[in-house]
């Protein structure tokens, strides 16, 4: 059996390398030809823990390759990014572009799996493509399990956090949503081959809804500790311990608020439900409002440190701790803290110092800001800065010496300094 993976990014190469170390033959499909190039060394393009050796091991076997095109193959897997356009309706270009190219390679008795988190519907709409590109196929019609198609299609929505996908995609249930019942076995035997826990059989259309349904349960979670963090701030008192006492009830856990909520499917997939239901998603639209309204809450705070100071910005140097969206990774998607590094190096100050651990050079957001913006180890920022921002609560931040902090205004958007 060859297994195809179209798009290498933080689901798909580690989804390849670990159906690989299971000795399938995997082909990585992705544009990017850094990345085919770097794979194909056996090294990988992004931060995760275990994937490395992982890789290495997978391409000295001779159990992963990676492409710029398609192949022919038994199965297909499709990991792309879903975004959304500027008014929050899904942008489905990259499942297309996938659907179009997978076509041109597809034959009878293969099966297609997008793995994408997406909106309802975006399996049928994938499949609508490709039967477009091939009318000499036949595709399976939604619930109709009397049609035997020459394609077998489903959704099958990852559940992993990233800095433990590895062991997640391992260890986690995986909904597995057929377009018909006998699509979703199709699927299910695939992935026994490396989910060790249940696989649940459901259609389609309720994987796509269970997987945003998931997603929107936790950002929902993180606006109410975000916005209990706005009230404590504005009734002085401090949030952590609230937080840490209220806590204590045997039936209260209450998340950790922060600058914001970024990555690809807890910042994006909420807006998806929005999109389908709008008159009825009202608690999910509103929670997306907070939490995408607190990077304006740690702004508001960086200018009341300067006020503090009593100098103007022009006089002061700023350092910024953590651009990812969450601790310990490189991925800076929808990133909050990325966001607020963007509005800080136009405040003004007369240097913004920024450390994170992940990655070795600026973003490109801040290339034509060289002069201003400079990439440095945390000591060496905090050292230097009048300000010091601890925008993500990477573990080496946690281990530095608080003597360094004295003299500093500082604003922890994370907790661990207060």
């Amino acid at each position: 059996m060859i297994v195809s993976i179209i798009g290498l990014g933080y689901i798909g190469l580690p989804t390849a390398a670990v159906l690989a170390s299971k000795k399938v033959k995997v082909v990585g499909v992705d544009v990017n030809q850094h990345a085919v190039d770097t794979i194909n060394q056996g090294k990988i393009h992004i931060v995760e823990p275990e994937l490395d050796n992982l890789v290495y091991e997978a391409v000295q076997n001779n159990y992963l390759k990676a492409v710029t095109k398609p192949e022919k193959s038994d199965v297909f897997m499709v990991a792309v990014p879903t975004p959304f356009k500027d008014n929050y309706e899904p942008d489905l270009s990259y499942i297309k572009s996938a659907a179009k190219s997978i076509a041109t390679v597809l034959e009878r008795g293969n099966l297609v799996i997008l793995e994408s988190t997406s909106p309802v519907g975006a399996t049928e709409k994938m499949m609508e493509w490709m039967g477009e590109a091939r009318p000499d196929l036949s595709f399976p019609k939604f619930g109709d399990d009397k049609f035997i198609a020459d394609i077998a299609v489903a959704h099958c929505p990852e559940r992993v956090l990233p800095g433990q996908v590895v062991r997640e995609l391992v260890e986690n249930d995986r909904i597995i949503g057929g377009v018909t019942t006998q699509c979703a076995e199709r699927a299910r035997e695939l992935y026994k081959i490396f989910v060790e826990a249940n696989c649940l059989i459901t259609d389609c259309r309720t994987a796509e809804l269970s997987k945003l349904v998931e997603n929107s349960f936790r950002d929902v979670n993180i606006a109410f500790a975000n916005e209990l963090s706005l009230i404590c701030d504005k009734l002085g008192i401090n949030v952590w311990e609230l937080i840490k006492l209220a806590n204590r009830h045997p039936r209260v856990n209450i998340l950790q608020p922060g600058p914001g909520v970024g990555g690809h499917c807890i910042a994006v997939d909420p807006w998806f439900i929005v999109d389908s239901a709008p008159d009825e998603a009202k608690l999910i639209r509103m929670a997306r409002l907070v939490n995408d309204n607190k990077p304006n809450f740690v702004l508001n705070k960086i200018d009341c440190a300067v006020s503090l100071i009593g100098r103007s910005k022009m006089e002061l140097k700023i350092a910024c701790l953590g651009l990812a969206f969450k601790p310990d990774i490189d991925d800076l998607r929808e990133s909050p803290a990325l966001s607020i590094m963007r509005k800080i190096s136009l405040m003004g100050f007369s240097e913004v110092l920024l450390a994170e651990p992940n990655i070795f050079t600026l973003p490109k957001e801040f290339k034509d800001k060289e002069q201003l913006v400079s990439l440095v180890l945390a000591d060496e920022a905090i050292r230097a800065a009048d300000i010091v921002v601890l925008l993500v609560d990477h573990t080496p931040f946690k281990s530095i010496d608080l003597g360094l902090l004295s003299g500093k205004q500082i604003v922890d958007t994370r907790g661990i300094w207060s």
